[in-house]
């Protein structure tokens, strides 16, 4: 930056803080001061100290002060942009509901990761998968969930089906010849 530039920058960060609207947002004051402070020669430590603020956005803004660019002070929105919107939502929701296969998946059962990747590709919207399990929970839903499989009715009385191979059902000759009936008894009394 030209030596002449630097030193009207404290002079310009002044009245750009002295024109700004009451009803700004601290976090747009915060701004300013950042860039202040970098110009008046002040450590990312000490304005981090002296602002309560991240040293990440010290840093930034320092070097968005040393560039000349502090007309940049407002081009940049606050926070993280939001990406997720109703629809997004609204076909996350749909998604969990039925079967990965439905859509040529492989498997049964949809993690996160794989909710993500679809979505990504469905609607352009990319999110991390810990971001989806977040908005599942939000939502009152998991991955854990089961697609609904219809299973067909049966007549059979449920008595019979759950029957199950019992004792009864083995033949005595399915057994190994040492294992015969007068084996069995020498070998849990202990003798051969």
């Amino acid at each position: 930056m030209e030596k002449r530039n630097k030193a009207l920058m404290p002079l310009a960060l002044d009245l750009l803080l002295e024109s700004l609207p009451a009803d700004l947002g601290p976090e747009y004051r915060r701004r300013i001061e950042i860039m202040q402070r970098a110009v008046m020669g002040q450590s990312q430590a000490e304005i981090c100290a002296a602002l309560g603020c991240a040293q990440e956005t010290a840093r930034y803004w320092m070097s968005i002060a040393e560039t000349g660019e502090v007309y940049k002070w407002k081009s940049h929105p606050l926070g993280r942009p939001k990406t997720i919107n109703d629809q997004y939502l609204e076909r996350l929701q749909e998604l969990v509901s039925q079967s990965p296969r439905e859509y040529g998946y492989p498997f049964q059962r949809w993690t996160a990761q794989w909710l993500s990747k679809h979505l990504a590709k469905e609607l352009g919207i990319e999110v991390s998968g810990r971001h989806v399990n977040r908005l599942l929970k939000q939502m009152g839903l998991s991955t854990q969930l089961r697609p609904k499989i219809r299973k067909p009715e049966t007549s059979e009385p449920l008595s019979k089906r759950r029957a199950g191979i019992t004792i009864g059902d083995l033949q005595s000759a399915s057994l190994p010849e040492f294992l015969g009936p007068s084996n069995l008894n020498n070998a849990v009394d202990g003798h051969q």
